[in-house]
């Protein structure tokens, strides 16, 4: 009768799925490098063009980091409480960010001191980002206003109260400079133009809305609360396209990846999930803490993860020339002939010796010495072995105790027995 054979089991993607490519192209990514901050990360934004380098919103402060550098280049400190949304205007020269008291401050990159501020909101602010023309600045707040600001004269433009709670979510339009999406807590996702003055479209997503995200072609839009993540077609009036429940708690943050613009989201049970373009999960990246923040550099070099136990989570993109670089650093193992000679091998001519410093290693009772140990030490040195085979050594310790004035110490106290050794050994 054969015997059988156990062979391992192998899990095939299903047919006609293309998981595999985008996969592996998810699974290309080093291990994290996690970063310390003052709070939870609340919002990480990646200025848009070169070096970007990405802004890190948390507790009192914003961090700019370089993509490879775990030390902030720079810091804007000028808060008396907590900061928010903390985003780039489009050359990355320019900061915007809200707080806790109500205020918008606006940086300069190479400066810390705020060059505007914008007041008039009398709650928190969680929400600002640049228009696409980048002269002036929206934002979402806690008092249900979204109001609109002009960056040269730190005037309010205009102001929008159409929600009936908390304004958590923003995005604007980067091919319209007047257009711009915002999402509340009470389930909505409104659609502004600003020459209108007034919201052109509203959806329901049922729960309170924490993220809200346009595609490039800006004809769908990203909406997140609850374990819900929603796909509108704008260009049907808001038509809901896909209803996507694969998070166990509150989704609160989503991005787009700039190859194939695939989906990325977080949520509070901890995983940042992945998603092709007909949605379906392709890669998950588990994290430590509950995820709220969360930005892809735009080459997809980078992807970071804020989370709510104040850790920043920094994941880079690995390289063939990175793998090459390993591969030469390996250390060469030692060649046939190291294990075949043997310990009679002679060495040839050419061949350059090393000598290895040998290390020296007490003997006990030179342990005992060196710690004032002066009774063991003669006890040591009065063995049977050292004093019949060495009797120089125990003759070297009783100098060396005598020299030191301690052989009176070493003796007293003794038995009969111990002073007969003792006596025996002077006699020989």
């Amino acid at each position: 009768m054969a015997s059988f054979k156990p062979t391992k089991v192998q899990f095939l993607p299903k047919l006609g799925e293309t998981v595999t490519e985008d996969t592996l192209y998810w699974k290309n990514y080093k291990s994290p490098v996690q970063i310390k901050e003052f709070g939870a990360v609340t919002k990480i934004d990646f200025s848009p063009l070169p070096p970007h380098n990405y802004a890190v919103t948390a507790s009192t402060r914003i961090h700019v980091y370089g993509l490879h550098s775990q030390e902030p280049i720079r810091s804007f400190t000028r808060f008396r409480d907590t900061a928010y949304g903390g985003s780039f205007r489009g050359d990355g020269k320019l900061l915007v960010a809200g707080s806790e008291e109500g205020l918008i401050r606006l940086f300069d990159i190479s400066g810390r001191v705020a060059l505007r501020q914008f007041t008039g909101h009398s709650k928190a602010v969680h929400m600002t980002s640049f228009l696409s023309d980048g002269f002036r600045v929206v934002s979402g707040s806690d008092d249900l206003t979204c109001r609109v600001w002009d960056v040269p004269s730190a005037v309010e433009l205009s102001s929008i109260t159409e929600h009936t709670d908390y304004i958590r979510a923003l995005a604007p339009s980067k091919l319209n400079p007047d257009l711009f999406v915002t999402g509340s807590y009470d389930h909505t996702v409104k659609v502004f133009d600003m020459r209108s003055g007034s919201s052109v479209m509203t959806m329901q997503h049922g729960h309170p809305v924490e993220c809200v995200l346009l595609y490039p072609s800006e004809a769908l839009l990203v909406s997140t609360g609850g374990r819900y993540v929603k796909i509108w077609d704008l260009l049907k009036g808001g038509q809901e396209l896909v209803s996507l429940k694969n998070h166990h708690k509150t989704v609160t943050c989503a991005c787009l990846s700039s190859v194939g613009n695939k989906l990325l989201t977080g949520s509070l049970d901890r995983h940042v999930k992945v998603y092709n373009s007909s949605y379906k999960i392709v890669h998950n990246f588990d994290c430590d803490a509950s995820i709220l923040s969360m930005a892809v550099a735009p080459d997809d070099e980078v992807v970071a993860v804020g989370m709510t136990n104040g850790v920043l989570s920094v994941r880079h993109r690995k390289h063939k020339k990175d793998k090459e670089t390993l591969t030469s650093r390996r250390r060469r193992g030692p060649s046939y002939r190291v294990f075949v000679k043997g310990k009679n091998f002679v060495p040839r001519q050419d061949d350059f010796l090393v000598s290895k410093p040998v290390k020296q290693y007490l003997r006990k009772y030179d342990k005992q010495l060196k710690s004032f140990a002066v009774s063991k030490a003669l006890d040591t040195a009065l063995q049977t072995w050292t004093r019949t085979s060495k009797p120089e050594v125990t003759v070297a310790v009783i100098i060396e105790l005598n020299r030191r004035g301690t052989l009176k110490n070493a003796l007293a106290g003794r038995n009969e027995e111990s002073l007969t050794k003792i006596l025996n050994f002077l006699l020989k």
